[in-house]
């Protein structure tokens, strides 16, 4: 990652790009700015966490409030979702997702300004909170966030997890949707859960309330931790101070998105 991560290469732009929602041919008022100038604003709050009114306008990006409304423009319009989909494809092209099998966990984060899907969190003495809700490959790779309140429990958002990981294509066949076992801790004990998962031909590697430890699933539920380490350190992803959870979610999108990009990357630059 180079000492200016917001700035945006060319070949990342040629994936963006055609994402974005077309301008009006005729809009009125003055030309808007440049849209990867915005998105180098948007990027720079993401790994900055200042807020929007404070971003510098010698940087040429245009101002915060044109960046956070080009945000939400592209929000709405499903951009940030669609690229995380697309580096997907490739890293699957690439053979570089795992599908043997997939990890489940939560962490939390404050919520300063509370809003949607915030409560009390029971590991920050119940001060306002939300939690992030991530599966990923056996790789580490994001494959869904899910934003929550702070004092939603794990096991409620399995299947929410494993059934919105998006169709993967890239591969000869149809487009992958899911992994082949799912590994989890005894926060996401459920029998009702694991014949779910089972209907979902999907593996339950999940440890049981008051017996040890499934053997080595440590060892494997590893990645996980890294890929929260990974996402929280956007500085906007963690603490949060948006009130609106579809614009947090925007960020959430973009950084696995990223994190797609740079593992996409890995193998050129070796």
């Amino acid at each position: 990652m180079g000492t200016r991560p917001w700035i945006v290469d060319d070949e990342l732009w040629a994936l963006i790009e055609p994402l974005l929602p077309p301008w009006p041919e005729r809009s009125p008022g003055p030309r808007p700015v440049a849209d990867r100038l915005c998105h180098q604003g948007i990027l720079f709050v993401l790994y900055n966490d200042i807020a929007w009114q404070l971003l510098p306008l010698e940087l040429g990006f245009g101002s915060g409030q044109t960046c956070w409304r080009r945000l939400e423009r592209w929000q709405k319009a499903g951009v940030f979702d669609r690229l995380h989909w697309v580096l997907l494809a490739k890293l699957n092209a690439a053979g570089e997702l795992d599908w043997s099998r997939a990890c489940v966990d939560g962490s939390h984060i404050r919520a300063e300004k509370g809003g949607a899907d915030t409560g009390p969190s029971p590991v920050d003495r119940r001060k306002t909170g939300s939690k992030h809700h991530l599966i990923c490959d056996g790789r580490g790779t994001p494959l869904k966030v899910i934003t929550t309140a702070a004092n939603v429990n794990n096991v409620t958002q399995t299947l929410a997890l494993v059934d919105g990981v998006p169709p993967v294509a890239g591969r000869p066949g149809r487009p992958r949707r899911g992994p082949e076992a799912l590994l989890g801790d005894k926060g996401y004990d459920s029998n009702a859960h694991r014949d779910e998962l089972r209907r979902r031909r999907i593996l339950p590697v999940i440890s049981r309330k008051g017996s040890p430890n499934i053997k080595g699933l440590g060892k494997l539920r590893y990645v996980v931790e890294q890929t929260f380490a990974l996402l929280h350190q956007f500085k906007r992803l963690a603490v949060r101070w948006g009130r609106r959870t579809e614009l947090h979610d925007a960020f959430v999108s973009l950084a696995c998105s990223l994190i797609c990009w740079r593992r996409l990357r890995e193998p050129q630059n070796d």
